[in-house]
């Protein structure tokens, strides 16, 4: 079930709203406040109609004159709020591919979390944008046993029914306990397939079998079992099937704990997150760590000097 902060505005008017940024961007200098009260209080497919009518009235293309007036993170937010989502989110695992080294954590962030429609839709964009095959993309990149995990998980095969078969999922933790904690090293053939294609609801239940058969959390059986990036995957699938906006709200905290913020991370995760669960995940946010996820980007965002930046990401958390 869907929890957004940002919903549909109703009624619409891409016509008149392509005129107010138009207004905002002619001239002498750029009035960001009514950018960011038409972009951050419209969904995805509204802005692209947006984009169609800015086109269509005035001859000009609504991200590039964006681009031009605005400028650092507030323009880096501004762009991922204007580009189709699932273009976005391609794009933003081909930058994790793409250069020295890969970013592990942004592929096994958007991949581990998706549905199946989800991956089938990033899939098209990567191959409409950059020709290229995801799944290859990923092989080239990876190796191993996580190798195996994103390449199962990219065929956007995960059985998605909601009827859960307790014998089954009784017959899946008896093999898992099998392929790990009872052999000496892990058979981790077992853990991708039973993870990669059992539903979430399915999952749920074979976690709480395993729990009775052995007393122990699933998740401390991949934590011992597992190491490195194919740990980190397998956990994200997990704390998806267990809490999704909690996966969220611990990734957001990690983007802006310590020295610096990682920008990347918490542009994409609010950007695309509003749309979907802002609202269970600022709950978790809260739970978790006892501060407002908004009070943690005011107090992490200080060295936005415009407060563009600020305004923004805080408009789209609190709706």
């Amino acid at each position: 079930m869907s929890n957004p902060t940002v919903r549909p505005v109703t009624p619409f008017d891409p016509r008149r709203d392509a005129e107010i940024l138009r207004k905002a961007m002619k001239g002498f200098g750029t009035d960001e406040k009514s950018i960011i009260q038409v972009l951050a209080h419209r969904v995805n497919s509204q802005r692209q109609e947006i984009a169609i009518q800015f086109k269509t009235m005035f001859g000009k293309d609504l991200i590039s004159d964006l681009k031009s007036e605005l400028s650092g993170k507030f323009e880096d937010l501004v762009v991922a709020l204007m580009t189709p989502t699932y273009d976005f989110l391609a794009k933003e695992i081909y930058n994790a591919i793409d250069g020295i080294g890969t970013n592990e954590e942004t592929i096994i962030e958007i991949i581990c979390t998706a549905s199946n429609a989800e991956i089938n839709n990033i899939k098209m964009a990567y191959h409409k944008l950059f020709g290229k095959d995801l799944e290859k993309e990923l092989m080239g990149e990876t190796s191993g046993t996580f190798r195996r995990l994103l390449v199962s998980l990219c065929q956007g095969q995960r059985n998605e029914n909601t009827f859960v078969d307790v014998a089954s999922a009784q017959a899946d933790a008896q093999n898992l306990l099998q392929a790990g904690e009872l052999q000496f090293g892990t058979d981790e053939s077992t853990f991708n397939m039973i993870l990669c294609s059992r539903s979430f609801c399915q999952l749920q239940q074979v976690f709480l079998e395993y729990h009775r058969l052995t007393g122990r959390d699933f998740e401390d059986v991949i934590k011992s079992e597992f190491s490195g990036d194919i740990e980190n995957g397998l956990r994200a699938i997990v704390k998806s099937v267990r809490d999704k906006s909690s996966y969220f709200a611990k990734r957001l905290h990690e983007s802006m704990a310590g020295f610096g913020t990682n920008d990347k991370s918490l542009i994409r995760i609010v950007a695309t997150r509003c749309e979907i669960d802002m609202v269970d995940i600022k709950n978790a946010y809260m739970s978790m760590y006892g501060k407002s996820l908004e009070a943690d980007i005011a107090s992490d965002t200080m060295d936005d000097t415009s407060g563009d930046y600020k305004k923004c990401l805080t408009a789209l958390v609190v709706g």
